[in-house]
Order: C-alpha cells, then sequence, then structure tokens
C-alpha cells in the first residue's frame, strides 16, 4: 500500500488556519463538521482529513467553508483565495452576516461582471455561475450540481468528479471533490437501462484508476456513482475511503463489524478491514466502458 504523503509546509498551514478559524466561530455559528460535510457535498471523515492536514485545501472546500464561517478565504488561504479570484473575475471577500441586506446580491454582482468581462463565456458557463451564486443565497450548498433540463427530453446535466479513485492499492484523494467535466444523461433512459436511484441529482461520475477490478472496471474506466449512499447497502461495488485513502472494490459484509475488501481481479487477494474504519462515499451502479470493435 502506498505511505500517506506529508503535506508540505504551506499547504499544512492553510489547513491549521482553516481548522482554527472553524474552532473559533463553531459556537458562534452553531457549526459542526457534519453540516460542513453537507453543504460540500462530501462525509465528516473528508472534511476530517482537510482540518487534520492530510489532505490539501481546495478552492471548491475553500468556498464553502469561507460561507459556513463568515470569513473572507484568504484568512486562511491566500493562494486559493488568488485561485477563486483568477476563475470567476470578482473579488474574494467577507461574507455579509446574517440579516444583512445591503448592496447587490451575489447573483446580481455575477450578473454585472458577465456584462463586463463576460463575452468570451459560453452561454453554459454564464449559467452555472449564477446558478452558483444563486444558490449560495439560498442557502444551499456551493456545489457543482447544476441540474437543469438539457434541450431534449429529460436530459440533465451530471458533474463528473477527479477524485483518482483507485482500483488497487488505494490513492489519497488530494483534491476531494474537484470537478473535471459535465455528462449529459437522461435519466429515463439510465432506468431502462436498469439503472437503480432516487434522484438523478445524486448521481456523479468519477474515474477510477488500476487494474484490479479488471474485467468489471478496466483502468480510467468512467463510472456512474450515488453519492446518496454513505453506508453499506449490501454486497456491491463502492466508492469508499479507508486509512486515507480512496478505493474502489466491491464489499461484502462478514458480521462482527467486519468487511471483506474484494477485487475482481484474481491476482488481488481479498482483505479484511474493518467496518468503523471504512467510510463509504458513493456506491457504482454503472461502468460507462467504451470497447473497440
Amino acid at each position: 500500500m502506498t505511505k500517506k504523503r506529508i503535506l508540505p509546509p504551506d499547504r499544512m498551514a492553510e489547513c491549521e488556519a482553516a481548522h482554527a478559524l472553524f474552532l473559533s466561530k463553531k459556537n458562534e455559528l452553531k457549526l459542526s463538521q457534519k453540516k460542513i460535510a453537507d453543504a460540500a457535498g462530501m462525509t465528516p471523515a473528508a472534511v476530517n482529513l482537510y482540518f487534520k492536514g492530510i489532505n490539501p485545501l481546495n478552492a471548491q472546500f475553500a468556498a464553502v467553508l469561507a460561507r459556513l464561517i463568515q470569513e473572507p478565504v484568504e484568512a486562511f488561504s491566500p493562494r486559493l483565495a488568488e485561485e477563486i479570484r483568477n476563475l470567476t473575475g470578482a473579488p474574494v471577500t467577507k461574507a455579509p452576516s446574517v440579516g444583512d441586506t445591503s448592496g447587490a446580491t451575489a447573483a446580481d454582482a455575477i450578473r454585472d461582471m458577465l456584462s463586463r468581462s463576460g463575452k468570451n463565456l459560453s452561454e453554459d458557463a454564464r449559467r452555472r455561475l449564477i446558478a452558483v451564486a444563486e444558490a449560495e443565497e439560498g442557502g444551499g450548498a456551493i456545489e457543482i450540481d447544476y441540474y437543469r433540463p438539457g434541450v431534449m427530453g429529460d436530459e440533465v446535466w451530471i458533474a463528473h468528479y477527479d477524485v483518482r479513485a483507485a482500483m488497487g492499492g488505494g490513492q489519497i484523494p488530494h483534491d476531494y471533490p474537484e470537478m473535471l467535466q459535465d455528462v449529459r444523461v437522461s435519466p429515463q433512459h439510465l432506468r431502462e437501462m436498469g439503472v437503480d436511484f432516487k434522484e438523478h441529482f445524486h448521481l456523479k461520475m468519477v474515474t477510477g484508476w488500476g487494474q484490479s477490478m479488471a474485467p468489471t472496471i478496466k483502468h480510467r474506466d468512467p463510472l456512474l456513482v450515488d453519492i446518496s449512499i454513505r453506508e453499506f447497502t449490501g454486497d456491491g461495488i463502492y466508492m469508499f475511503s479507508w486509512e486515507g485513502h480512496l478505493y474502489i472494490k466491491r464489499l461484502q459484509w462478514l458480521g462482527d463489524e467486519q468487511i471483506n475488501m474484494l477485487s475482481d481481479n484474481p491476482r488481488h487477494p481479498p482483505q479484511t478491514i474493518k467496518a468503523e474504519d471504512t467510510y463509504i462515499q458513493a456506491r457504482v451502479l454503472l461502468v460507462w466502458n467504451a470497447n473497440l470493435v
């Protein structure tokens, strides 16, 4: 198994500063790691990996955290504040206090920015920026969940996360979760294919790395996962964290709070892991592969 890497001092300092701000504000704002996790679309265990300095902060998590603790991103990471400024073309400022209605809304500011300097952006990119701002105003999570019907039928957008979920020795989810690209699909067609899910906005695309799940899942195959499944719901293929690494493997319940971690490739032997040390992130519903003929 790959050893856990140690963050460089500057990245560790960002994690420590973010954690310190959270601790200083959590009583006043009635925050918890679970509330932050829910807003960021991840598990409390994943949030803890950021605060403990195991995983470096990324722009997505920093934006969510800054909104919830009502502090600017640059209060704990000038690096990410600059990254967000470069992405949005807007300043990263301190969030207004509750009840403060003065000034323009976040969505108004984004619209103004788009009218002045967003002429080179596609209509879809403009819509997404506004969707993020409107979600923030409504108290929703600043996520990459832009579920809008497509131009035909019941098509919707499904975000593609670059989390490097490993089908082998495990990879550290260094930027979990970070959007890579979107896929437009038809929920009705997915159901007709036998994919079982409750809501389409629980679906994400991830990419597996490694050969331990071959031939079922090959290296770099895109996978459709349901992120609403955060606990064991029966034998199947799951995306989960164990010992600070992210895996895609078959899980089989053994009883006595133990789980069998299985690989479809016979060259990789099964391994028994403790349920309490296993943090399920999603269940794999479909392998989205293309085979040459």
